[in-house]
C-alpha cells in the first residue's frame, strides 16, 4: 500500500473513533433506571447571570441505585439548581431539603425501557452511518488514486483494509449498543 492510502485510512480511523466517542457520550445520557451523576451533565444553572454547568456549582453524587444528591457549594444556589434540573427536560423531580437537592430516580416501566432501547439503537445507527460515510470517503480517495495511475492490486488491498477497519468499528458500535440494551432492560 502507498503512503497516501495509509494516511487516508488513518484519517478514516480518526473520524470513526470520534463517532464511537460521540456514541458513548450519547448513550450515557440515556438513563437506564439507575442513578448516575452523569445524568445531570446536560443541566445548566443560572449562576449570577451566566449559564453554568451544574458540576461547576455543586457536587453531584449518588446515595444508592435510585437517588442522586446535589450538594451546592453555596446554599444560595439551591433554588437555582432545582430550577435548572426542572428545566432540563430530564423528567426528574428535585426535592430541596435546605441543605442539598435530592432526586429520586423513578423505576422505568417496560414500555419506557423499550423506548429507551429504541433510542439507543437509533444512536448506534447514526454512528454506523458516520462510519460508512468515512468508508465511502476513503474508497473514493483510493479510486481517485487509481484513476491517477495506481495499480489495481494496490487499490484493491487498500479498499480491503478500509473494509476491515469499518468492520472493527461496526463491531464496537454493536457491542456498545448491546451493553446499553442489557443495562436498560435489567430491572
Amino acid at each position: 500500500m502507498t503512503e497516501e492510502i495509509k494516511m487516508a485510512i488513518d484519517e478514516a480511523k480518526e473520524q470513526m473513533s470520534q463517532a464511537i466517542s460521540h456514541l458513548t457520550s450519547q448513550l450515557q445520557k440515556i438513563r437506564a433506571g439507575k442513578a448516575n451523576p452523569s445524568m445531570l451533565d446536560s443541566v445548566f444553572v443560572d449562576y449570577y447571570g451566566s449559564q453554568t454547568p451544574l458540576a461547576q456549582v455543586a457536587n453531584v453524587s449518588t446515595l444508592d441505585a435510585r437517588t442522586i444528591t446535589v450538594q451546592p457549594w453555596e446554599k444560595a444556589m439551591l433554588d437555582e439548581i432545582a430550577k435548572g434540573i426542572m428545566n432540563s427536560n430530564l423528567g426528574l423531580n428535585p426535592q430541596n431539603n435546605g441543605e442539598l437537592i435530592i432526586i429520586n430516580i423513578p423505576v422505568l416501566t417496560e414500555e419506557r425501557r423499550k423506548e429507551l432501547v429504541k433510542r439507543a439503537k437509533a444512536e448506534g445507527e447514526d454512528a454506523k452511518i458516520s462510519i460508512r460515510n468515512q468508508r465511502k470517503d476513503a474508497n473514493n480517495f483510493i479510486k481517485e488514486l487509481k484513476d491517477d495511475g495506481l495499480s489495481e492490486d494496490i487499490a484493491k488491498r487498500g479498499e480491503d483494509e478500509v473494509q476491515k477497519v469499518v468492520d472493527s468499528f461496526s463491531t464496537k458500535v454493536d457491542a456498545l449498543i448491546d451493553a446499553k440494551e442489557k443495562d436498560i432492560m435489567t430491572v
